[in-house]
């Protein structure tokens, strides 16, 4: 991130999530995709560890294809993305506002 004073890390999850409204995914294919965003891919000991977290919630599914876990979102996956947008524009969507 250069010489970035806001630390974005947070949005991990809630960007995984709306990458998985898109289409399913991989790990790798996932990280590859936050890179095109974020200008950097996150890290496997960043990036695992917050999937686990949102299969364990029940938010995502993994099923295993070949060597490759293709991960999905589920019904609670998309309830929960809507409501984390809901609450990301209400805290932060006057920030998106021309002035």
């Amino acid at each position: 991130m250069g010489s970035c004073y806001c630390d974005m890390r947070g949005f991990l999850s809630f960007q995984i999530l709306w990458l998985l409204t898109k289409k399913d995914m991989h790990g790798d294919g996932i990280a590859e995709e936050i890179k095109k965003r974020r200008g950097e891919k996150p890290k496997a000991g960043t990036l695992y560890p917050a999937l686990r977290d949102l299969s364990e919630k029940g938010l995502i599914t993994g099923k295993r294809s070949g060597k490759l876990i293709v991960y999905s979102l589920t019904k609670d996956g998309n309830r929960a993305l809507s409501e984390a947008r809901a609450y990301f524009i209400r805290s932060f969507g006057d920030i998106l506002e021309k002035k």
